[in-house]
């Protein structure tokens, strides 16, 4: 049983860490959006209504931030409890309750400052702003070194800092925006935020540059290890903000009347921005949660095994029998049988996947693939407008739901022993049947709002919003393999299929939010991640 909760826990300290990283940059973003962009702006009726809107959210933002940092501290203190026998007192004097303590304070502080309607940044909202960044230094890998532990945290803070004033301000200068500011008081707005995000993304990258050579080490290391891989995937998502921040840039930077008329398309773009913005704050979370690459100099993936694992081969259409597997490892054995509970180190124990193991994963993602495939041509060809019958591609999105949930893990309902709530306690499983259930609400609203069986304007959002969560969450996917190489190898194949459901999902929100002539290139870009996709699934290995 230990291991199954370790197993869970992992994967909801990863959502409840992006969640207190998220709540945080809104929060600081708040304060330096109204700092720096709102407060030497004249007192108007306009202005007052856009600092109306950045009060609100900024205090809904430490709110959920207290709720999270809450459910964080519960979380934690009940597993350390669990796995070491520990008490109250000696939990209370952990690094986590400390940190989690002095940001559910400093956020319940901001919480009271913010509540009033008439309320201005003060100097002395500064106070638990530094105690909200202290906290997240806190419990980051920077505390832990032995080595550059001074640098390191300063590199941190700095990180955390730009990461707020940049993607956390960004929502403040979407809801300025949109209170029906005029056209002189929009133009002051951006290009005082451009300032600001642009030194932002200047210490952004410098200090993250110094980060990855202190945590990476090596360019081996990039590839070689896990913590490697998602610091790639971190850029990548990086650069696409940086396209996207571009086109807005040159919208600032045209003369007032051009940047009125240009509006529409530079709020579209940061609404994509903060998307993106996010899972990048989600992927950092991921991050704290696996060992620096440095620290892991043996055991790593070469370029050579890389390159043999990915080389396109015939895919696996036939399933292997189910006596060819495992056999189902019992939920509760390791309860009834230690002498206490246990924890769960990656690489100990490992128990190679035998070669019907390995078939029918591949089985399923073979096919998995195909049906992708599928659904990504047929909305191609309803985007071309050569098919009509076309536009009904959602659909086959309910076939792969279908076959992950009955598929997808024999060792569970309806195939093995593991009943199907019995399933719910092996984080793999669980994060499977959440994938099935945004398939299956993508399907069925994607359909209807193609077909025009919804005609609530809102509705089309789902299918982007369901795309990017998956993206999002499949980045936060983890794999217990108990061998570290393994678990690098599908996570190699399975970053790529989040970073193109993250294209997918926010350049369709572009083609629906842009002005026609805008959205052509939008409109071509997710198709095409989906036929990417769905060929990357089919050339999916484990052996």
């Amino acid at each position: 049983m230990a291991t199954q909760l370790l197993d869970v826990f992992g994967f909801l300290s990863v959502l409840l860490r992006g969640g207190a990283l998220a709540m945080t940059s809104l929060v600081l973003g708040g304060v330096a959006f109204t700092f720096w962009v709102l407060l030497p702006i004249p007192y108007n009726a306009r202005a007052d209504a856009a600092w109306e809107s950045c009060r609100r959210l900024m205090f809904r933002s430490a709110a959920a931030l207290v709720l999270v940092h809450v459910c964080q501290v519960a979380a934690h203190s009940a597993i350390l409890s669990a796995t070491t026998g520990l008490g109250l007192r000696q939990v209370t004097g952990a690094n986590f309750f400390l940190a989690g303590a002095s940001a559910i304070c400093a956020a319940i502080v901001i919480a009271a400052m913010t509540m009033r309607r008439a309320w201005r940044p003060v100097p002395v909202i500064l106070l638990p702003a530094a105690v909200l960044l202290g906290a997240l230094v806190m419990t980051s890998h920077a505390v832990g070194r032995l080595d550059n532990r001074p640098a390191l945290i300063m590199l941190t803070a700095l990180h955390q800092t730009a990461t707020a004033a940049w993607v956390g301000a960004m929502p403040y200068l979407l809801l300025s925006l949109g209170r029906g500011t005029g056209a002189n008081l929009a133009h002051t707005l951006c290009r005082r935020f451009s300032i600001m995000a642009i030194a932002s993304v200047a210490v952004l990258v410098a200090s993250g540059a110094g980060m990855s050579i202190a945590y990476v080490g090596s360019a081996s290391a990039i590839y070689g290890t896990s913590y490697g891989a998602m610091v790639a995937s971190k850029v990548v998502l990086l650069g696409i903000l940086l396209f996207l921040g571009g086109f807005n840039l040159l919208i600032v930077r045209q003369h007032p009347v051009m940047s009125a008329w240009l509006l529409p398309s530079l709020r579209r773009f940061a609404e994509t921005e903060v998307g993106i913005g996010f899972t990048v704050i989600l992927t950092a979370a991921s991050l704290t949660s696996q060992p620096p690459a440095v620290d892991l100099p043996s055991g790593r993936v070469t370029a050579a095994e890389i390159v043999q694992r990915m080389r396109p081969k015939w895919p696996r259409l036939q399933t292997p029998a189910l006596s060819s597997l495992s056999p189902a490892t019992p939920l509760f054995s390791d309860a009834a049988t230690a002498p206490g509970p246990s924890s769960f180190v990656p690489g100990t124990s490992y128990h190679p996947n035998t070669p019907g193991d390995i078939a029918w994963s591949e089985y399923n993602h073979h096919w998995a693939g195909l049906i992708v495939l599928a659904a990504g041509l047929l909305a191609v060809l309803a985007s071309s407008g050569v098919a009509g019958w076309a536009r009904h591609w959602p659909l086959s999105f309910l076939g792969l739901a279908v076959f992950l949930f009955l598929r997808a893990d024999p060792e569970n309902w309806p195939l093995g022993p593991r009943s199907f709530w019995q399933s719910f306690a092996v984080a793999e499983v669980l994060q499977h049947r959440l994938f099935v259930v945004l398939i299956v609400a993508f399907a069925g609203f994607e359909w209807a709002v193609r077909t025009g069986r919804i005609a609530a304007r809102r509705a089309r959002f789902v299918f982007p919003l369901v795309c990017a969560a998956g993206g999002a969450l499949l980045l936060a996917h983890t794999h217990s393999l108990g061998n570290i190489k393994e678990e690098l190898l599908a996570e190699l194949s399975h970053i790529p299929l989040a970073i193109f459901a993250v294209a997918a999902g926010w350049s369709r929100w572009l083609e629906l939010r842009l002005a026609i002539p805008q959205k052509r290139v939008a409109a071509w870009i997710w198709p095409a991640c989906l036929v990417l996709i769905g060929a990357m699934l089919i050339n999916y290995r484990e052996s």
